[in-house]
């Protein structure tokens, strides 16, 4: 769809509750992304769902808008019980989803909710789900956990949302979350988000949704480009003794944005992070999958707020956050594939309308990748002007960084 054509969110007045309506306005929003202009006439409808999309296309409001709405239907049928539960497979993304979630029901104020993920007090969650919250906005792992007490009752269940479905698979959540189907209502909607679908996504889909109501959207299928159109991607060429300096000069010549930087582990993140605070007085954090739940929450917060950074990174970061104007994405480590390319990059020009940057450093050996990115649709130009930076280095020698 072309962005002319895409409707405005008050089209769906007959379908939204005012409140709804009053906080979309609020937020800013008046036409809605290709993929809730796909999604939410169909699950206001109450169909079952199963949706691919491009990182950034505004899925979370294609999911929050009919969660709210199933809630505010049944709320005077029962004040209290938990109406629905949105499953997602990172802390970090939980809290993100349940910030926009606190922005969309501003209006409802009998509608309540409550966030369930590990590292916070599981006494003050239990309290929460005692009380019979509308709205769940949890991990797998923490949901389960208070599923299998007495005090969390879970039987007025009518909606459940899968966000980043493939990822909650990828980092071992598949049993507790097949646990969680199996005790969830069977008369549920159910809505899976995913950036790339697998056989196991196929096989959940299969199981925990009802076969005549499922609607399976795809905005990507027809693109000729697998990343988003106002992302501008390239890649330089540089060899291994020389990658220091050009990340280097690459932060310098980016102090005025905000940067994302993303490494192959959590060593090279603390080595690169603490050469660059210790010897170049850089703005720059670091988040990293051994860090704590309350240290890694604190810099996403910091990186959140603040307007010219670098964050250093390992993938934990790339999945789902939904950070402000990211400028740039660099890549000083190749991802393992182009999926993996897709979710990093997908941390910039996120929206409609949006732009944003990325450069991807090879060394000379790895120029292969570019051929296999091609394969998925992903295409990226040679930065010749970055590779100068090195090439000059190489004349004039290594000098100071």
């Amino acid at each position: 769809m072309e962005s002319k054509k895409l409707p405005k969110f008050k089209e769906l007045k007959e379908q939204l509750s005012a409140a709804t309506l009053n906080a979309i306005r609020e937020m800013g929003f008046k036409r809605m992304t290709e993929i809730q202009a796909e999604v939410l006439p169909s699950a206001l409808d109450g169909n079952d769902i199963v949706a691919t999309a491009k990182t950034g296309s505004g899925k979370t409001l294609a999911f929050l808008i009919p969660v709210i709405e199933v809630v505010a239907k049944n709320i005077e049928k029962a004040m209290h019980g938990t109406f629905s539960i949105i499953i997602a497979p990172t802390r970090e993304l939980a809290i993100q989803t349940y910030s926009v979630l606190q922005e969309l029901i501003n209006h409802h104020n009998k509608i309540t909710s409550t966030l369930v993920i590990g590292g916070e007090s599981r006494k003050k969650q239990s309290s929460d789900l005692v009380q019979g919250m509308h709205i769940v906005v949890a991990t797998p792992g923490r949901l389960f956990d208070h599923m299998r007490t007495k005090e969390f009752d879970y039987k007025c269940v009518k909606c459940l949302v899968l966000d980043e479905a493939d990822k909650i698979f990828q980092y071992g959540f598949e049993e507790d979350l097949k646990q969680i189907i199996n005790r969830l209502p069977k008369d549920r909607q159910t809505m899976l988000f995913s950036a790339t679908l697998s056989e196991r996504t196929d096989a959940l889909v299969e199981s925990a949704m009802k076969k005549d109501k499922i609607q399976h959207i795809n905005t990507d299928q027809d693109d000729l480009c697998a990343t988003v159109e106002g992302l501008k991607q390239g890649y330089a060429v540089c060899q291994t003794q020389y990658r220091l300096w050009w990340l280097h000069k690459v932060l310098k010549k980016t102090k005025q944005f905000k940067v994302m930087v993303f490494f192959s582990s959590c060593k090279s993140v603390v080595f690169h992070y603490e050469f660059f605070q210790k010897y170049c007085q850089m703005n720059v954090l670091c988040i990293h999958g051994k860090m704590n739940q309350t240290d890694r929450t604190a810099t996403i917060n910091i990186f959140y707020e603040t307007e010219n950074i670098a964050l250093f990174c390992t993938d934990v970061a790339a999945r789902g956050l939904d950070i402000p104007a990211v400028d740039w994405i660099v890549q000083f480590d190749p991802p393992g594939d182009a999926n993996e390319y897709i979710h990093r990059v997908g941390r910039t020009a996120r929206g409609l309308g949006a732009d944003g940057n990325a450069v991807l450093l090879l060394r000379p050996e790895e120029v292969g990748f570019v051929d296999y990115l091609k394969e998925s649709k992903i295409y990226v130009d040679k930065y010749e002007s970055w590779d100068s930076y090195y090439n000059l280095q190489k004349k004039v020698g290594y000098g100071n960084v």
